[in-house]
Order: structure tokens, then sequence, then C-alpha cells
């Protein structure tokens, strides 16, 4: 294992791609000689030319239709999306022809397409650059949405999206890209799609998150252990769809509780999915209501001191999970 930064994950994992496949090309806005907005792509133009790494025109609609039109065509392309509170502009293209071209070709023409970028509140940018959308796209059938918690996650999941024949997007979270943590060395390394992590074992209940919520909840599970004495186990999705339901479902049953961690808002959002599948499938084991923790039901907060205690943290995780002990 190396010590990486999220950061530096992703970039690895497009960079071993780039030269597993030369079918592989990275665009979108200041990826190339501007290295991205976030770094991500740093060097990476420098290494692999014009032809491999390019930027595009201040319009997604454009960029992301060309992509979804090269990859009909046999591309592999991987495009990136300064923030994803940008992908209504370009919904026709994620949506409408992204997601039904395979099946409406039967089976004909694939578009292995990978759109990543970041998709997270939290850094003080105001309710048109915060959106969360990882629920909107995994609702479509024929997309596949993926959202990394760790330099791990990043890495295993940019290569496994990018090897996939369907579209896949992947949600990021700048507040996570300096993180640092282990990365296996092994340059075949890749994670499957739909299969989750227990980041934590616990017996008294289980906690599940995804994306930059794992962070919090992982904080919040050694808080209860030491402070209060209740051993939660963490669940990390890393997949929204396909989703790990296998892993969701017998942890809950091994615990008894649930509390679903969402940076998603609570109407439609992806914790109302995972509340359905544990009523389904779990409710005989459960010694309490279901507890979730969302953001609050509002755009976001554009006040640094305030937009922290709108979305999920850790001692907002502690107290739900306190509830649920008590429950």
């Amino acid at each position: 294992m190396k010590q990486m930064t999220y950061r530096e994950a992703l970039r690895e994992g497009m960079d071993e791609e780039l030269a597993r496949d030369e079918n592989v090309v990275i665009f979108g806005e200041e990826v190339a000689q501007y290295n991205g907005a976030y770094k991500v792509t740093q060097g990476l133009w420098e290494k692999w030319g014009d032809k491999r790494v390019f930027d595009t025109p201040i319009s997604e609609a454009a960029f992301i239709g060309m992509g979804v039109g090269a990859s009909m065509l046999g591309v592999r392309p991987v495009m990136e999306l300064m923030f994803w509170s940008f992908h209504s502009v370009a919904f026709d293209q994620l949506v409408n022809n992204a997601a039904n071209v395979r099946y409406m070709s039967g089976g004909q023409i694939n578009c292995p397409i990978v759109v990543r970028g970041p998709a997270n509140g939290g850094t003080n940018v105001g309710a048109t650059h915060s959106h969360v959308p990882e629920a909107i796209f995994a609702s479509m059938p024929g997309l596949k949405v993926v959202s990394p918690a760790t330099p791990e996650d990043a890495k295993g999941l940019i290569k496994s999206a990018i090897r996939d024949n369907d579209p896949v997007y992947v949600m990021e979270s700048t507040v996570l890209y300096g993180m640092s943590g282990p990365v296996p060395e092994d340059e075949d390394f890749t994670i499957p799609l739909g299969k989750a992590k227990i980041e934590k074992e616990g017996s008294d209940m289980t906690i599940i998150a995804h994306g930059g919520s794992v962070v919090h909840a992982i904080a919040a599970a050694e808080e209860l252990k030491e402070k209060h004495n209740i051993d939660a186990e963490v669940v990390n999705l890393r997949s929204i769809r396909p989703l790990d339901q296998d892993t969701i479902i017998e942890s809950v049953k091994k615990t008894n509780r649930a509390l679903i961690v969402d940076e998603s808002k609570p109407f439609c959002g992806v914790s109302s999915q995972l509340v359905t599948l544990i009523q389904e499938y779990a409710f005989d084991y459960l010694d309490a209501p279901i507890k979730r923790l969302c953001t609050i039901d509002a755009p976001a907060i554009y006040s640094k001191h305030i937009e922290p205690e709108q979305l999920p943290n850790q001692r907002r995780v502690v107290e739900k999970a306190l509830e649920l002990a008590k429950a």
C-alpha cells in the first residue's frame, strides 16, 4: 500500500487507463494546460499530448454531446464537469442519449463514457454550484453512479468506470480531494461497481453512507464507541447504482438498527431508496424505526458559518445515532 491523496488517486487511475487503452481520452473545461480546475488532471496533458487530453469550449451541452457520440464509435471518453451542478444544461445528452442508446439499439451500440467531477456542498460556493445529483441519475435505467469516499475508492472506481461499457457518472467531493489514505500499488487494482465496503465492524447499529458523508460517519462511530459505548458498523456504499443490497441487508440483520447518512436532500434522495430497501428485506430484524440524516431541505446556504450545519456532520450524526440507540 502507498499513501496518496484522493486527487492523486483519481489522476493515477486515469493515467494508468490512458496507458492501458489507446481509446481512452480525457476532455473537458481546462483539463489540459491548466491541469484541471481542481488539479486532478495535473501533468496528464504534458505526458499524453493534445490528442489524448484536451480542452473544450465552455459548453457542457456541446462537449458532453460530443463525448456521447464519440463513445458510440469506440472512443472511451473521460469527461470532467467543473461542477456536477452544471448537469442540467446537458441533461438531454446525459440522460436521454447516453442512458438509452444501448437499449434502443438492441445492444448493438455501447456508450462507454465516464463523466466525473465534484458533487457536494460545504465549499461556500452557493446554491447553483452545490448540487448532489446522484439520486437523479441513479433513477435512470441505463446509467451507473458511483461516489468514492476514500483515495482507495477513487482509484479503484475510476478504473472500473473507464473499463465499463455503460455510462458511469462519478460523483466526487472537493472536500475530499486533499485527503490522504492507503491505496494498493497494483496497477491493475480495481473496485467492482456495485460492491460496498464495511469501513468499521460493529454490533449495535448500522450507519450507511456514501461520498463525503462516510468521513463523518466513521468519525461519529469512533465518538459513539469512546463516549457512549455504542458499537456502530459503518457501510461505505461506494456505488449508488448498481447498489450492493446484500451487504446493506446483512449488516442491518446483524445490528438490528439502521441510520442512513446522506448529503442528498431528504425528498426523493438516495436515503429514501435505502429506507425502502431495508423496510422490504430486513423489517423483521429491526428493533427500532430506521433513522436518516440528510442535508436540510433548502438550497445550499452561502454562509460559511451556517452551511456546515445544513450538511451532515459528525455532531449531527452522533445526535441522530443516540436517538436511534434509545428508540
